[in-house]
């Protein structure tokens, strides 16, 4: 089933049947004053945060899962009928209400036509601002006047801490205090308390939001959710709207909203133009402002251009023509913009994330999402990337979770030695070079900044306490230790346990770190990783192979994960595809142990995480036994892991299967089958259900996912073959044999690079030359002092 299609040209995409098989979501504005909207205008507005800052109420794990939201109910007050400007809530027949929505980059466009009566509604936040517009254009489209009545409807908090709003209702339901101002909308919590803007962590203090209905005269308000629903009522027949009238009653504790009434009168062929303005602040200070510079079609629409512009620009680091259409739609638009919009939330708010559980940047996950918006945003990636240095600890690990409002560099207090993770400095070395390669920034390397908790020490000196720490707490073969978790939280090591996906990581780190010592002409260090690194490939060597593919690890005790000898959990997907990036197997264990991956874990909807799952091993031992077999940790598609079974393959040359493997779960390829995937067709997700579930091919956890960075880089770097160096642009595309060639627009540092590739012997790797600007040039690099500030790059490969 098609439920929408990609427009390209717009960098869209329109939703045409509202009944999705689930809600399919968009976000607003920025890390400041964030949103999250449906197609059918469910979702949430936060401040700064969406567990400590959320003044909209949101009911997670319900059916549909995005109500409440930001609602415009329509009234035909010539014959008592009413609907809503969006499908939901009211859920008039799909037979007589017509309804698009168009998702955009931070915007969403819901139009509605029922009844005679065509309805726009423009839902955005301007650019640095802590309000959101919802712009309704009503037409009538009939040979007679409409009267109409027009109500927004917001449901608020009791306090904006999410846990206490939700949960703590013997002191949240006494808490809020409603007014209107000059016919704003005043939402207060705990309005006696002073406010405290330098303590924002602090739940208990007054906080204030406001909601302004512009276009006509404001005929009546309601306060009280009770009163606006009415008892034993839902969002779809509200008794005001049923009556056309609120009862102006200011509501004080128990449940709170958010309602305006106009009432307008359009003749045949009249549209009017109305705009819901609602933000954070007190309706007579920041309301009131608001209005007088906001309240008007001209500053709208220009605020509306504003944000189009800025956020394409943010996108357009990178333009592909390929033969498949299919990826050009993902990589154009909808890949850069979910990386965007999970380096700016991380695991923090979504319909499924509540900010409850993980309020703040996730280590291991954040300095992973760097990389998919490094080559767009590179200025601001440095910022996030000097942030995440500073959450590493003195010892060389990391604090779980570092959070951008609160955190202190040098003040913070140290992990328990239980509560590390193998896994989490490791990842800075993906995403410093990366860092570095794209911006020329060496000098990066000598920059000092602080620990999170004492002293302070070189980049360069960051990545070897990285590396150390790893080496201090080697276990019985010479392995990492498991620690708390490794990547995989579900898998119990033991601290002393060993991890052989951390072991290829650290040897991927130890071979960085000699890159780059060689690139800062650093014997010194070079001369003491190099032994190390012989080392460590002893070990993984005699340790970790298991005779047809890498094991998965080792507990203390000598329990092997991932081995033949296994039960349960014979062979997983992490160690075979690191082992390649790593460089850590030799030419005959990557080719048997990808071949191994490919026949037993390998599906039509993409690689499981290992095979068999889990259903009689100690619990205690391998935790994924808590979820039902084929779903996420215990033998799921694991989407996150996706791109590193691309780049692997890639890496050995082998486009065909890459690219069977990159199509397996590319959002694009199930949008005339959404019925398979369910969730959104144009974002990455965190896992999809494999075969040994009964839900086989369905997916979950769209959006905020390190899926969405690594299948970016798969696509961009190793697939198309477009990869930043420091000393130029190196192009090494593994593509499909069947593709003939494509074309692609790149921007790198100030340049533009206009890329032609051709593939007249319909290989799968290989360049036979490269011209830059006319001129044949040596290798597969193109070497930044040949670069002018636009360049015409045309690649042979054979």
């Amino acid at each position: 089933m098609q439920f929408g299609f990609f427009d390209d040209e717009k960098k869209e995409y329109v939703i045409t049947s509202p009944n999705t098989p689930r809600s399919w979501s968009n976000y607003l504005g920025s890390t400041e004053y964030g949103a999250i909207i449906t197609n059918n205008a469910g979702g949430y507005s936060f401040y700064k945060s969406g567990g400590q800052g959320r003044f909209m109420r949101m009911r997670f794990n319900s059916i549909p899962m995005d109500q409440p939201g930001r609602y415009i109910y329509l009234r035909d007050n010539d014959n008592d009928d009413y609907w809503s400007a969006s499908w939901q809530p009211v859920g008039k027949p799909l037979d007589k209400y017509k309804n698009v929505c168009r998702h955009g980059a931070a915007y969403t466009i819901i139009e509605s036509e029922y009844a005679d009566v065509k309805t726009e509604t423009r839902y955005f936040v301007p650019l640095g601002q802590t309000f959101e517009i919802w712009h309704l254009k009503v037409t009538n489209t009939s040979k007679k006047v409409k009267n109409l009545s027009l109500f927004s409807f917001v449901e608020y908090v009791g306090n904006w801490n999410a846990m206490d709003d939700l949960l703590n209702l013997q002191y949240t339901q006494y808490t809020g205090k409603m007014d209107v101002v000059d016919g704003i909308i005043s939402h207060g919590t705990n309005v006696n308390i002073p406010q405290m803007p330098d303590n924002f962590n602090e739940k208990d203090q007054g906080r204030y939001s406001f909601q302004a209905f512009v276009g006509g005269e404001i005929v009546g308000f309601e306060t009280d959710l009770e009163k606006f629903l009415g008892s034993y009522r839902t969002y779809a027949n509200p008794i005001a709207v049923e009556k056309g009238e609120c009862s102006n009653y200011k509501a004080a504790a128990d449940n709170l909203c958010g309602v305006l009434q106009i009432d307008t009168q359009l003749a045949p062929g009249e549209s009017k133009d109305f705009f819901v303005l609602m933000g954070v602040g007190q309706a007579e200070v920041e309301g009131k402002a608001v209005v007088a510079k906001y309240g008007n079609i001209e500053k709208v629409e220009a605020e509306f251009g504003r944000l189009k512009n800025y956020w394409h620009n943010r996108i357009d680091g990178l333009q592909v023509k390929t033969p498949d259409p299919q990826f050009n739609s993902m990589l154009n638009m909808w890949s850069p913009y979910n990386c965007l919009i999970t380096y700016a939330w991380s695991r923090a708010a979504s319909l499924v994330y509540t900010a409850s559980e993980r309020d703040g940047l996730g280590y291991r996950d954040s300095v992973q999402d760097l990389l998919g918006v490094i080559h767009n945003i590179p200025a601001e990636a440095k910022r996030r990337l000097e942030l995440m240095i500073t959450g590493q600890v003195s010892t060389g690990g990391a604090m779980p979770v570092v959070n951008k409002v609160t955190h202190s560099p040098g003040n913070e207090p140290a992990p328990e030695e239980i509560q590390y993770r193998s896994d989490d400095c490791m990842w800075l070395f993906n995403a410093v070079p990366a860092y570095v390669n794209e911006t020329g920034d060496i000098d990066f390397y000598y920059n000092v900044y602080p620990y999170s908790d004492q002293g302070e020490d070189t980049v360069l000196n960051h990545l070897r306490r990285a590396i150390q720490f790893n080496l201090d707490r080697l276990g019985n073969h010479g392995l990492p230790c498991g620690l708390h978790a490794d990547w995989n939280d579900c898998l119990k090591f033991g601290h002393d346990g060993e991890t052989t996906f951390v072991a290829m990581q650290l040897r991927f780190a130890l071979k960085t770190y000699i890159d780059i010592c060689q690139l800062l002409d650093n014997n010194t260090e070079k001369n003491w990783a190099q032994p190390i690194l012989a080392q460590l490939d002893d070990n993984i060597q005699k340790y970790a192979w298991d005779g047809e593919w890498f094991l998965r690890g080792y507990r203390a005790d000598g329990f092997k994960f991932g081995s033949k000898e296994s039960l349960e959990g014979q062979i997983f997907m992490n160690p075979q595809v690191w082992a390649v990036m790593s460089g850590a197997a030799s030419k005959e264990q990557t080719a048997l142990s990808l071949q191994k991956m490919n026949e037993r874990l390998a599906t039509e909807y993409g690689v499981m995480l290992c095979d068999p799952p889990y259903t009689d091993t100690d619990y205690n031992i391998v935790r994924a036994a808590l979820f039902n077999p084929g779903m996420k940790e215990n033998g799921g598609i694991f989407v996150h892991t996706q791109g590193w079974a691309v780049i692997a393959e890639a890496m050995c040359g082998n486009g065909n299967k890459a690219y069977d493997y990159f199509k397996s779960y590319l959002p694009s390829v199930y949008n005339d089958k959404a019925e398979i995937r369910q969730i959104e067709p144009y974002v990455f997700c965190q896992s999809t259900h494999s075969k040994t579930s009964p839900r086989f091919g369905n997916s979950r956890v769209p959006w905020l996912s390190g899926s969405a960075t690594w299948s970016f880089v798969a696509a961009a770097q190793y697939i198309l073959g477009l990869q930043p160096q420091c000393n130029g642009f190196k192009i090494d595309p593994c593509i499909p044999s069947v593709w003939e060639g494509f074309e692609a627009t790149r921007d790198f540092r100030d340049m533009r690079l206009h890329i032609s590739v051709t593939n007249p012997n319909n290989v799968e790797k290989g360049v036979k030359n490269i011209r830059l600007n006319g001129e044949l040039i040596s290798g597969n690099i193109v070497p930044l002092e040949l670069m002018k500030e636009v360049n015409i790059i045309e690649v042979l490969m054979g």
